[in-house]
This record gives C-alpha cells, sequence and structure tokens, in this order.
C-alpha cells in the first residue's frame, strides 16, 4: 500500500499499525464482515484504508478536520483504487446522516499540559485539545448503531479515564492489549476495542513488546510485513 505523507507536518507511525493489528485480530471471530466503518481523524488515510482492504465489504468513511490531510485521505484512497466517503470538518461538529457499524480512530491522545510542537498541524493531530476523550467516546456513541464496534489507541497513563467515559457512555469494554516498548519497560499504549451495549466480560490480551534489544520483536515484524505499506513524504504543491 503507497502511501502520500506530507513533507511537513504530522506522519503516521507504529501505533496506527499496531491498533490495525489490534483490529484485524478481534475481527477474526466475524464471519462476513460488512457495513459502515468509519476512521475519525482519518489524517493521511492509513488505518482506514488498511482496514477497508482486510474486509472488502466495508463501507469505508472517512473523517477529517484538517484541509491538507482531508487531500491526502482522498489522494491515498485513489492511488490504492479504494472508494471512500469523506467528511470534512471536526467529528465533534458533524451531523452525520448515518449510524456506523464501526469507528475506528488513532486520535490526538497527548496531553493539553504537555510541551508541543510549534507546527500547527502536528498540534491538532497529536495534542487532545482538538478533540477531548470524552467528547471523542460520547460522539462515537451517538454515531454508532446498536451493538456497534469502537476501536482505538490511547496513553495509557488515561485508563482511568477511558474506562470511566466508556462507562458513562453506554460502553462495554471487550477486550484490551498493552504496548511495551520492551518488555522490561512500562506500558506506553493502549489498544481498546469497546461495544455498544454488550454485556461481554472483558478480555485481556498478551501485551505486545516492540522491541527486542534494539531490533524488532517478531511480532511486531510481522504486524509491519501483514499491514505491507510504503510511504513517501512529498510537497502537496507538487499536485497542483
Amino acid at each position: 500500500m503507497v502511501l502520500y505523507q506530507p513533507l511537513d507536518g504530522y506522519c503516521y507511525n507504529s501505533d496506527t499499525h499496531f491498533l490495525y493489528n489490534f483490529i484485524y485480530e478481534n475481527m477474526k471471530k466475524f464471519k462476513n464482515v460488512k457495513g459502515e466503518v468509519l476512521d475519525i481523524g482519518s489524517g493521511s488515510g492509513i488505518l482506514g484504508l488498511l482496514v477497508s482492504r482486510e474486509y472488502p465489504n466495508l463501507n469505508l468513511n472517512q473523517c477529517e478536520l484538517q484541509k491538507p490531510f482531508q487531500f491526502f485521505s482522498l489522494k491515498n484512497a485513489e492511488t490504492n483504487n479504494q472508494k471512500t466517503n469523506l467528511f470534512k470538518g471536526s467529528f465533534l461538529q458533524i451531523d452525520f446522516e448515518k449510524k456506523f457499524d464501526i469507528c475506528i480512530s488513532n486520535p490526538p491522545f497527548y496531553h493539553s499540559n504537555v510541551i508541543k510542537s510549534e507546527n500547527e498541524n502536528i498540534k491538532i493531530a497529536r495534542y487532545n485539545d482538538s478533540m477531548p476523550l470524552e467528547d471523542f467516546i460520547q460522539k462515537s456513541s451517538q454515531s454508532l448503531k446498536n451493538s456497534g464496534k469502537l476501536f482505538f489507541c490511547y496513553d495509557v497513563k488515561q485508563i482511568n479515564e477511558i474506562l470511566l467515559f466508556l462507562n458513562k457512555y453506554s460502553f462495554n469494554l471487550e477486550v484490551l492489549q498493552f504496548v511495551h516498548p520492551k518488555d522490561s519497560k512500562d506500558a506506553t499504549l493502549i489498544l481498546v476495542y469497546a461495544r455498544k451495549d454488550s454485556k461481554s466480560l472483558t478480555k485481556i490480551m498478551k501485551p505486545l513488546f516492540v522491541f527486542d534489544g534494539l531490533e524488532f520483536t517478531k511480532e511486531v515484524k510481522k504486524i509491519y510485513e501483514k499491514s505491507s505499506t510504503h510511504s513517501i513524504k512529498v510537497d502537496i504543491e507538487q499536485f497542483n
């Protein structure tokens, strides 16, 4: 999968690959996956395109606030021969004309009180000022059908709020997975699968360790091989 990304701006990272693999592992039990999927804050489009490639019977919808990334979401869908319906604007403010079966997102999750980048595009993509956690979960609940699925990744240090807001807005926590830089390091990322109005008991998947020494672990290498993405950084002006 060829993915154009901005020369000067936020670029996707390993979190998105890990989230894609987490979605894939948890969707294995469902046969004939179909319906409407919404990629919230689609950026370059990578997450939605990977999921759409995996499940061709899903109709891909993307939502993106920033104009440069609206361009890249559409350009990368076209480049990879995938159809998408792009909603332009803030996820929190759009009045969707339909409900979705699945919502997926690598949302901005750095807390607003940390030191921020001076690049405005990176600020919006990384820090949760533009989409606070509670607002993100509440709007996701409103946007999903009954029994709809929500997949996202977040800063593990905010797990208490994640659990609180999921419960507040009628989500049942189905599956969690913790991501550690190394087996000797604390987890830094959490992968979440929640479902509206479900009563299932929560499953904790075995943790994902990213590095073994200076090398990626076997599990992470397999994830990158499965994703099979190739990134090309470009100046958006060259397409004009």
